[in-house]
């Protein structure tokens, strides 16, 4: 192996250094070989738009193109080539007679991976093929490393997640999976603001990380001599405002969390979290469903949809209380228990883990986890979840042991968390200082108490459902991607010597 890898290395090294001959014999020639700005009449769909229907070999009209060459075949007196734009690929035509020596002499320079302008004649040849017949170039700039062989493509998920830009080249679907997603972001925008609700921007850098259990990253600011956090969520700021009088607001940004990396998570990621005031958990989950249906209908055309070959209507979404959800799968129900020690026993006999820090509700959570979450493959809410573990929602009315609140799960995965906030500062203060006995109990994700929250409730909020969307989630959904990192242009990688 370490054999294979010399041999390549050397070949690779090879290849380099005669590509800097070439560069050098554009510069001997007086042409600089890193160019400046191209007129560009068509991309390759255009040009395939406009003259596709196009018969026999004579001339249909000029265009003038630019892109990275990917294939050329033939290096005589007439060669054809593979030019490719972000519409595309065409094939290319040079003819020295056309061209003329010093000119085609120039294209002897050109590797495959160069980057070029062109003007010329469309026809298409005696196959059928259409095809730009070249009269002009420029060189525009010169590739200075090969690119993989073309044949076996770019494979390795490794190279493609730390070398984007070579998977982007290589492997046109992967730049399809990047258009959709943006235009994902841009139809949950479009639902949310044809809604009434206000886009806004909050601090990233905060003093405290607050509305979500997870780890924060810390870093120092210089000039105040305090150590700040990369925030974990946006819901407590977005909350101040509904308390500061914006009724319906929204933020779609990055979120950090100093936590481990696998197909779902990723230390950096996307996320818009939604609040709406005078409204409940029951409003939020039509919002959801709205958002999921829009962005499944921008990108695919309808919502039913096939994921890792699990074939779905995400317009079809049942409700299940977390409970009952358990209750079905293990003929346990853990709000019947009278104490922990019932719920313990039951735990024990499901073989299902938990803390010692754990109630009824904690325990409830882990059996869920454990034993139903990864099952839940077909769309669902799941709703009413132990307060316990719901530091920020309302309890419920006719059960204060749970809250109304709701996960929406595909594919075995939370996409959404949503709740009735809760608005009683005093309530609010005892579920921080549970949440402190917690973090000193060990639980380094547990809230910290954030004074200034309360203090924005005393003033008083109005009833409010609140709503976060893992984007990258619902990305990964719907172009039937397997990995977060196949829909983050730069995921996080494992930091290795150059």
């Amino acid at each position: 192996m370490a054999k294979n890898f010399q041999q390549q290395t050397f070949d690779e090294n090879e290849l380099i250094t005669i590509r800097r001959e070439k560069l050098k014999g554009f510069i001997d020639k007086g042409i600089e070989p890193f160019g400046a700005r191209y007129e560009i009449s068509h991309h390759a769909s255009d040009v395939r738009a406009e003259f596709g229907e196009i018969e026999g070999e004579v001339d249909a009209g000029e265009v003038s193109v630019a892109g990275r060459l990917m294939a050329i075949r033939g290096h005589g007196k007439a060669s054809f080539a593979t030019l490719a734009d972000k519409s595309g690929s065409i094939q290319i035509y040079f003819k020295l007679d056309i061209l003329g020596e010093e000119k085609y002499s120039e294209f002897k320079l050109l590797d495959i991976g160069d980057i070029i302008g062109l003007r010329g004649q469309v026809f298409k040849t005696k196959r059928g093929e259409l095809t730009v017949r070249v009269e002009d170039f420029k060189i525009l700039s010169k590739s200075l490393r090969p690119l993989p062989e073309k044949f076996h493509g770019l494979k390795d998920v490794e190279i493609r997640y730390r070398q984007r830009y070579l998977d982007l080249i290589m492997n046109p679907e992967v730049r399809e999976t990047f258009i959709k997603r943006n235009k994902i972001i841009k139809s949950i925008r479009k639902y949310l603001d044809d809604r009434d609700f206000l886009e806004v921007a909050t601090p990233v850098l905060s003093t405290i990380a607050g509305g979500a259990a997870a780890r924060p990253f810390i870093t120092h600011h210089n000039a105040l001599d305090a150590d700040l956090y990369l925030r974990i969520a946006t819901e407590l700021n977005l909350k101040r405002l509904i308390v500061g009088g914006f009724e319906r607001v929204y933020e779609l940004g990055r979120v950090f969390r100093n936590e481990g990396m696998d197909v779902r998570h990723n230390p950096e990621f996307s996320s818009v979290e939604i609040y709406q005031a005078y409204a409940d958990y029951r409003d939020l989950i039509e919002v959801t469903k709205g958002i999921v249906c829009a962005a499944a209908l921008a990108v695919n055309g309808t919502t039913k949809i096939s994921y890792l070959g699990v074939e779905m209507d995400l317009s079809e979404t049942p409700q299940l209380s977390m409970n009952d959800a358990v209750k079905n799968k293990t003929g346990k129900d853990f709000l019947s228990c009278e104490n922990v020690e019932e719920a313990r026993a039951m735990a024990d006999e499901l073989g299902v883990p938990y803390e010692k820090r754990f109630g009824i509700g904690g325990i409830l959570n882990a059996v869920f986890e454990a034993k139903v979450e990864d099952d839940l493959i077909q769309p669902i809410f799941i709703t009413h979840h132990p307060t316990e573990i719901s530091p920020l929602a309302k309890k419920n009315f006719d059960d204060p042991r749970v809250t109304d609140r709701f996960e929406f799960f595909v594919y075995g995965r939370e996409l959404a968390n949503g709740f009735t906030e809760l608005n009683d500062p005093i309530d609010q203060r005892a579920r921080f200082e549970e949440q402190l006995k917690q973090r000193e109990a060990g639980d380094e994700e547990a809230h910290v108490m954030d004074e200034d929250f309360i203090r924005a409730l005393e003033y008083g909020m109005p009833p409010t459902g609140g709503l976060g969307i893992g984007v990258d989630r619902l990305v990964m959904l719907l172009t039937d991607s397997p990995s977060i990192r196949d829909v983050l242009l730069f995921p996080t990688m494992k930091v290795i010597a150059e």
